[in-house]
């Protein structure tokens, strides 16, 4: 088994589960196109309750169902292909806050990574 240290970097979009880019959810656009120029992973967490810029709470209660959850996209990958993906996210996300980390990855797996 190996197990690697390096840097990266941690990109974290947050926008509206309602949002949406030609035609499709937002979040699904944003992983779709970090695919597209092979970003080494994303992930799309849903919140159960939160509020933005505006104040309002999204909440998934029953009582207080709303239909615009809060999502964040958690990209991690080289300082060279999160810089890659920034420009697409000037594009793509018009109401929504972006996070960029400097952090150290460990990862553990059978083979090393290839970049």
């Amino acid at each position: 088994m190996a197990k690697i240290k390096a840097h990266a970097k941690r990109l974290r979009i947050y926008v509206g589960e309602a949002d949406s880019w030609e035609g499709k959810s937002l979040y699904k656009a944003l992983v779709l196109k970090a695919k597209e120029l092979d970003l080494a992973g994303a992930t799309v967490f849903q919140g159960c309750m939160g509020y933005g810029a505006n104040s309002r709470i999204h909440t998934a209660s029953l009582i207080d169902l709303s239909a615009d959850l809060p999502i964040m996209i958690e990209i991690i990958d080289s300082a060279v292909y999160i810089e890659k993906f920034l420009p697409y996210l000037d594009l793509m996300v018009k109401e929504g806050l972006v996070t960029v980390d400097d952090i150290e990855v460990v990862k553990y797996g059978k083979k090393p990574p290839v970049r």
